[in-house]
């Protein structure tokens, strides 16, 4: 437990320097490195995004199959060389059928733009798509790497990786292409590079503290089971990959990478109102797992209403901050970044009610239901999709509303996020007879938008960083104390409480 609790604090830590390095990097660098040439942004996404999608195929479901089998086999050499050969045999697959559909799927990712830009970016894709496989390759061996060094209790590392590293030399690149010390093509060949010194540190790191022999004999492994569990956790997981990133992808292919560009930063503000969740469900996981282990119905139920009211406080403040300040914190950014307000506010919104379900993913994936997970990640698959396909063209029915584009997008994913979680809450009242409101999600949503009309009243001035602390500060003065006295959470006024008496103290 000692262990567990001093990577946990660790973990924390790098956790919330890797927020404030990705906020950095995202709000402030993003739009000034590539003000002149936002469709290179576009493209940096784009690759990301394409080869995120591949390794999900190639891996063949080895990271989670590794963690879950680990324990549990006697012959764990052989578990590792299985799981080292088989995303080998999955990245060659990939491999061999992009040589031999190369010129239909190129031509199937082209934009539909006559931009010149746009088409200039698009050479430069198809001169450096030989990167996304590199990038495939360094992805798909990092998260073997990091499942193992899960699996013999060293996790503080690759998130040290994932979280500083990766994003902190990122943050160099980035100043060091804005004062044309490199030009784009090798930031983009060092970025990627970026992923292979991730995955050499952590193989050194995991092999110092594990010894490992490499076998080709697997005469000790449970392969069906091995095999059945490995297409599951492909299907479920590829499915939940393809929805973060197929928003990117077709934006730039329907409308181009500059879009893709604008996209990512006003993306990147709408989703800060999901941090809290993330903290949240990290707690929860464990007790969740116990509360099933012991099949404790009630203890479930508890943790579900919990969550939901937690995170709709939390998640329900940073909305506001946001949404209030939207105006003033995108007139400080570069002419060609400012036009993402809708974006902002569908992407906060769809957040806030994510975030207001509670931890449903979490009971389902540790429940007897956890195939449920498979099937409701391909129903929001089919349903991103078609949504995307009808919002982000210029033939979107709410066109006349400017939901279309990155708007039409963000619109899309808004829906999708509602369809997703209402299905969870159905299935989950359904199956298990429980469900995550109760009369204090009323009052909370009910104090939320009162604040939000009273804050029209705030007084404010020319200077938009005055403005944004002031009105912030006014919104907690008015939030906090509501809260506490309606006792909306119990947890939360006990971490209130407890920071008031260190304060008195």
């Amino acid at each position: 437990m000692g262990i567990v609790k001093n990577q946990s604090i660790k973990n924390s830590l790098f956790f919330y320097t890797g927020i404030a390095f990705g906020a950095f990097s995202t709000i402030i660098l993003y739009p000034n490195v590539f003000n002149v040439y936002p469709e290179h942004l576009g493209l940096l996404q784009v690759i990301v995004a394409y080869s995120t999608m591949i390794s999900a195929f190639s891996l063949l479901g080895t990271p989670k199959t590794l963690i879950r089998f680990f324990p549990r086999v006697k012959n764990q050499n052989q578990l590792i060389s299985l799981s080292f050969l088989i995303p080998s045999i999955g990245f060659l697959l990939v491999l061999v059928l992009y040589f031999l559909f190369k010129h239909n799927f190129l031509d199937f990712i082209k934009p539909n733009s006559d931009d010149l830009d746009e088409l200039k970016t698009f050479s430069l894709l198809k001169l450096n798509f030989h990167l996304v496989f590199f990038l495939v390759a360094f992805i798909s061996f990092f998260e073997v790497f990091c499942s193992l060094s899960y699996s013999i209790l060293n996790s503080t590392f690759p998130i040290f990786l994932k979280e500083i590293f990766l994003k902190g030399m990122n943050v160099i690149l980035l100043f060091l292409h804005w004062f044309n010390y490199i030009d784009f093509p090798t930031f983009l060949k060092l970025y990627i590079a970026l992923y292979l010194g991730m995955t050499i540190f952590l193989s050194i790191n995991v092999f110092r503290k594990y010894t490992y022999k490499l076998t080709f004999s697997f005469n000790e492994i449970q392969s069906k089971e091995l095999v059945v569990y490995g297409l599951y956790v492909l299907a479920g997981g590829a499915s939940a990959i393809l929805v973060s990133k197929v928003d990117m992808v077709m934006i730039g292919k329907l409308i181009g990478y500059k879009e893709v560009a604008f996209y990512t930063v006003a993306y990147f503000i709408g989703n800060v109102v999901r941090v809290p969740a993330r903290a949240i469900g990290s707690i929860c996981m464990p007790l969740v797992a116990r509360a099933w282990g012991n099949d404790d119905l009630v203890a479930i139920k508890d943790i579900y209403v919990k969550s939901a009211i937690n995170q709709l406080i939390l998640g329900g403040l940073i909305f506001l901050g946001v949404w209030l300040n939207i105006d003033d914190a995108l007139s400080l950014f570069p002419a060609k970044f400012q036009g993402g307000r809708l974006v902002v506010f569908f992407i906060a919104f769809s957040q806030l009610f994510n975030v207001s379900t509670g931890v449903n993913g979490l009971i389902i994936a540790n429940s007897k239901y956890y195939r449920f997970d498979l099937y409701s990640n391909f129903m929001l698959l089919c349903f991103t999709l078609f949504t995307n396909f009808i919002f982000i063209p210029s033939t979107s029915p709410l066109a006349a509303y400017d939901i279309v584009g990155i708007n039409g997008a963000a619109f899309a994913t808004l829906l999708s996020v509602f369809f997703f979680n209402t299905i969870k809450m159905m299935f989950m009242y359904w199956k298990m007879g429980i469900q995550p409101f109760s009369i204090k999600t009323l009052y909370t949503v009910f104090l939320l938008s009162i604040i939000y009309y009273l804050s029209f009243y705030i007084p404010v001035t020319e200077n938009v960083y005055f403005n944004f602390l002031w009105r912030s500060f006014c919104v907690l003065l008015l939030f906090i104390p509501a809260m506490y006295l309606l006792n909306l959470s119990k947890d939360i006024n006990q971490v209130i409480l407890d920071i008031t008496k260190k304060i008195i103290k």
